[in-house]
């Protein structure tokens, strides 16, 4: 009797769940909508969009056009459900982003602000965050929480920021950061945070390896609706991947690191955006940088794909900017390849700004969905 009751309850709370998150997934709905999209019946749909309508995350917004009867009401994720803040924290730079429940970005804005470890760094981020959320004209009471994104080792089990080369931090307690932030706050690493800024708009793949080519390198394995972290949570630190033995010397002590090799910094020490401009251009100090750098990153793409056998999406700084020129990648993977693939499962990254501060975002809303 008690299992029974105890799974009734975990098939309302998923049906209601699934509701809102398609509420949010598909703007303004209605009733009948709901039901055949999810295959639940009417009555079910209406009792939970009522449910959702008291608790103030969902709004009846008139009526829907209609197809020959009767109209039906057309339902939205409410005004004041809530929004989520996301903060990125690299080595020279802070990135903020408001976004809706439904992952809209509401308002980006990125700001030199150099790391420096200490009370007075966190206190000017928390005012440029307050003042960033004022801009938006957002209050508090609005905001269910800010995700934080390090670059670095994020050890979720201790709650501590584990090892950043990058910033030079290590053992870093969540809470050393989080007391300076008047709101709940969720970490997670700057490649993880990407990869689940990707999943949002890739429904279509339930598997895929992001790897990150900013000012380091890093990657995140996202499968089945969430990041798959590893016992040490380090899964997909592809940077430190050898792929040249005793090659060149990597910022973490080692030699040979696919960070060594493939970093933004290898094409640039500039803006990437002027690398591919010079490479479209033709200048011949970008074509040659370019082709080393694509030979050397197709050992990785292929040896990434050859062991997980999913899609590769590049992101960060190189694979926001590569646009046309991923053909390049594609066709000396498809080189190495074994099976005669054709490369298609490598493609660029769907966001290209802000990237990491979204994702730490939309780790704030998946909390939060979980428990509607």
């Amino acid at each position: 009797m008690d299992k029974k009751k105890i799974t009734n309850m975990e098939v309302k709370k998923k049906n209601r769940n699934d509701v809102f998150r398609y509420i949010c997934r598909n703007g303004m709905v209605s009733n009948p909508d709901i039901s055949y999209g999810l295959k639940l019946s009417l009555p079910t749909a209406t009792q939970i969009t009522k449910e959702l309508i008291e608790r103030g995350l969902v709004e009846e917004r008139g009526e829907m056009e209609s197809t020959g009867g009767r109209r039906a009401k057309a339902l939205a994720l409410s005004a004041d459900a809530g929004k989520a803040a996301g903060l990125d924290i690299t080595k020279n730079h802070i990135s903020m982003v408001l976004t809706e429940l439904s992952g809209r970005i509401l308002k980006y804005e990125r700001i030199f602000l150099p790391y420096a470890a200490g009370e007075a760094y966190y206190i000017e981020v928390s005012q440029k965050l307050e003042g960033f959320l004022a801009d938006c004209g957002c209050g508090r009471e609005n905001i269910l929480g800010i995700g934080i994104s390090f670059p670095g080792i994020m050890d979720l089990e201790r709650q501590l920021v584990a090892d950043s080369h990058v910033l030079g931090v290590k053992a870093l307690p969540f809470s050393e950061v989080s007391r300076f932030f008047p709101y709940p706050c969720h970490f997670l690493n700057d490649a993880n945070a990407g990869a689940f800024a990707e999943a949002i708009d890739s429904e279509h793949m339930d598997r895929f390896f992001y790897l990150s080519l900013s000012n380091t390198v890093g990657g995140a394995v996202y499968s089945n609706g969430g990041l798959e972290q590893g016992r040490n949570f380090r899964c997909g630190e592809a940077g430190h991947m050898t792929i040249v033995p005793n090659g060149k010397a990597c910022y973490c002590g080692k030699y040979g690191c696919l960070d060594a090799y493939c970093s933004a910094k290898c094409l640039t020490e500039g803006r990437v955006e002027d690398f591919f401009e010079r490479l479209g251009q033709g200048e011949q100090e970008a074509i040659g940088l370019w082709e080393q750098y694509t030979s050397d990153l197709a050992i990785a793409v292929n040896n990434i794909h050859m062991i997980l056998d999913c899609d590769v999406v590049l992101g960060g700084y190189v694979g926001s900017c590569m646009g046309e020129f991923i053909r390049d990648i594609r066709d000396k993977v498809a080189a190495r390849n074994t099976f005669a693939e054709d490369g298609s499962f490598i493609r660029a990254c769907v966001h290209r700004t802000g990237a990491a501060a979204l994702g730490a975002s939309l780790k704030v809303i998946e909390l939060f969905m979980e428990q509607v």
